[in-house]
């Protein structure tokens, strides 16, 4: 008796520190406010064992080993702080009160951590446990029982009226085990019956959580033989909605196993939510910061060097440079932002979609999260029934949910079917995905409709021949003149960044890439080039890391040329039927290609010069989708030579800076009101 009054009276201290007592007196105020008398007035409490800790060891001790103790004894303080302040009056007994704590971090130490990958599940203690993972399903939001009350069927027994028989939901507790017909009154031991009006419900949220490495069978990478299986998160009341499809969380909750009858399910009631972002120390490599001190004086050298030398495991260097450096900024763009979500797709022309695609996978485990999305697979989300005695509907993430923060691969375009195109088409336009729920084969009276943000990059690749197998065949074909073979028109549109791949049965490229496969058959898994060695795929993991972190600015001469060009290109082709190209889309994707660039190279400032390298690849794919401009510039503008020497960066720069000038000389000439704020379009 003395070591409950002792707990009691800590509860109270920890109660009255950590303004727990101030939230009990707001809820009975909002209560009594309701003027709705209840059998059951539910409490819930954010607590933090550690601070309970240095408060009382035994108390903390019993918060982390016997919650369900621990919410007795809150019970009963809670009741009796009630009574005695006289919070609520139509309160009777203590079984009215229903206390739920929700601890909201736990000690760090691998007993309190529950690794999703790790098998068997379900002997250990049923107690709070910290988890991590990613949502990949999720249902609507349905009702549950709280609480309920319940009546002796014998008139002349006490229990026949007031509060005696009060059930509320427990962890791990079906709806079944809360209101069932069978129930004995432990008085008499007559049958109970429920008094309906008295039923208190809640809300009810279902989802699936899985361990963040399952990601990867979805990826390119070498999956060693692990078994991955994701477990079923209740989330109640408050903490509903709280979480989001292809999103990481960080989970304290409660194991607990689950008796539908004939089986049994192992699940987790959650206690709190929060999103969680994994941190890996990142440091970039000596050969990359030496790289970066050494090409200082150019503000176009560093980015080269790294997207010449990028993807040497798979193809030569200095080939489809245009293509890698839009990968590569592709891949900085990928972090997830919702306050300014600059996506950067891109969809590759080619006429040998099997090199692009080679390079595209190897590529794909560089992002923070990559999947490689099967033509038969769901692009977007799919529906099932719940199979948890709910019957609502179950809503699974497809390839570009699971994908947020980083890059789905959709691989050759002209693999896919027309409906397919069509949805693909629609999400690139919208950026979201709505799920239609109908409510007649689900369980509910009405039709529902949910909507999820699309947060990722796609990248896509397509035969640039025609259905009759026309290629450009002129190394200085003109822009604009290129078949964009089987890809409808307004589904190139959709992707950001359209990146030409050129080649040409004499182009010296063709030997290189002959030698590199014969090498590579000869000696496989050695470097072949010494851009391999200097530049390793790990380096290039932990650059694109950091430059991701980065936070960058627009610098005011950025801004005005991005701005500029923008009117300037809508000016020009406002008089064609290329008016409708030049969208606000245009100048969200000059934006996020200069931030992308200036992150790449490791800098916190938009500047001038990467607004010209935006410009370049912007007007590129402009010209590509809908012909040229007054603004005409030479294939492979971005890299009009081969990069293998000092001479040939310095060519580089020369002729960026012309280009440079020949796009202010084009903003002074056509655009108009330069001096509007970007960020009023």
């Amino acid at each position: 008796m003395d070591n409950l009054l002792s707990l009691k009276e800590a509860i109270i201290i920890y109660l009255d520190r950590s303004g727990g007592l101030n939230k009990l007196m707001d809820d009975c105020n909002a209560i009594k406010g309701a003027h709705q008398m209840q059998a059951v007035y539910r409490f819930s409490f954010d607590v933090n064992p550690s601070e309970v800790l240095e408060l009382d060891a035994k108390l903390g001790d019993c918060i982390l080993h016997d919650p369900l103790k621990a919410a007795s004894l809150f019970q009963s303080v809670c009741f009796l702080s009630i009574k005695t302040l006289s919070l609520i009056d139509h309160i009777e007994t203590e079984n009215q009160v229903n206390v739920v704590i929700k601890p909201t971090h736990l000690p760090p130490f691998p007993n309190y951590c529950l690794d999703l990958s790790e098998f068997p599940r379900g002997y250990g203690p049923m107690r709070p446990f910290a988890l991590e993972g990613l949502v990949i399903a999720m249902t609507r939001v349905t009702k549950y029982t709280q609480g309920a009350r319940f009546l002796c069927s014998e008139e002349k027994c006490p229990c026949s009226r007031g509060f005696h028989h009060i059930r509320v939901h427990v962890p791990g507790a079906t709806e079944s085990a809360t209101i069932r017909s069978d129930f004995m009154c432990f008085l008499c031991s007559s049958p109970l019956k429920e008094d309906v009006k008295s039923r208190v419900l809640g809300d009810k949220q279902l989802v699936e959580l899985i361990h963040v490495s399952a990601a990867d069978v979805l990826g390119v990478h070498d999956v060693a033989f692990l078994r991955y299986q994701s477990v079923t998160l209740f989330l109640r009341d408050e903490l509903c909605n709280s979480m989001r499809i292809g999103h990481l969380y960080r989970v304290v909750g409660i194991p607990a196993h689950v008796h539908q009858w004939p089986s049994v399910t192992w699940s987790v009631e959650a206690c709190s939510v929060r999103p969680w972002t994994p941190k890996c120390p990142c440091v970039v490599s000596k050969n990359f910061q030496n790289l970066l001190s050494a090409s200082a004086c150019s503000p176009w050298r560093f980015t080269a060097v790294v997207a010449n030398s990028f993807g040497s495991p798979v193809i030569p260097p200095g080939i489809y440079n245009t293509l890698k450096l839009g990968l590569l900024l592709s891949l900085v763009q990928s972090e997830e932002n919702p306050d300014a979500p600059n996506h950067l797709d891109v969809l590759a022309l080619t006429s040998d979609t099997l090199i692009i695609d080679r390079l595209m996978r190897y590529s794909l485990p560089l992002s923070s999260r990559g999947i490689l999305h099967a033509t038969t697979g769901e692009l977007l989300a799919s529906l099932s029934r719940d199979e948890h005695g709910a019957g609502t509907a179950n809503m699974h993430a497809g390839s570009a949910l699971l994908a947020t923060g980083g890059i789905c691969l959709l691989g050759d375009l002209t693999c896919y079917k027309r409906d397919k195109l069509e949805v693909l088409q629609s999400a690139l336009e919208n950026r979201t995905v709505s799920v239609f729920i109908p409510g007649r084969k689900y369980g509910d009276d009405m039709d529902q409709q949910i909507s999820f943000p699309i947060r990722c990059n796609f990248w896509a690749l397509a035969d640039a021949a025609s259905p009759t197998k026309r290629t450009a065949k002129c190394d200085n074909a003109v822009l604009g003149a290129v078949e964009m073979g089987s890809v409808p028109l307004q589904l190139a549109e959709a992707f950001g960044l359209v990146v030409q791949c050129r080649e040409t049965s004499s182009d010296p490229q063709l030997m290189s890439m002959t030698v590199h496969t014969l090498r590579q058959a000869i000696v496989p898994g050695e470097p072949l080039y010494p851009a391999c060695m200097q530049f390793t795929t790990q380096d290039y993991k932990e650059l694109l890391a950091q430059a991701r972190d980065l936070k960058v600015d627009m610098s005011p001469t950025a801004e005005k040329m991005i701005h500029g060009y923008y009117m300037a290109s809508r000016r020009v082709r406002s008089n064609s039927t290329q008016c409708s190209s030049v969208s606000v889309t245009s100048i969200k994707l000059l934006i996020s290609i200069a931030q992308a660039h200036a992150k790449l190279s490791l800098r916190t400032q938009v500047l001038e010069e990467d607004a010209v390298i935006a410009v370049l690849l912007c007007e590129s794919s402009v010209t590509l989708k809908h012909g040229a401009s007054s603004l005409i510039f030479p294939p492979d503008a971005v890299f009009p030579c081969n990069l293998h020497d000092l001479d040939s960066l310095h060519y580089r720069d020369v002729t960026l800076e012309k280009l440079h000038k020949q796009i202010l000389d084009f903003v002074h000439t056509y655009a108009t009101c330069i001096d509007v704020s970007i960020h009023r379009l």
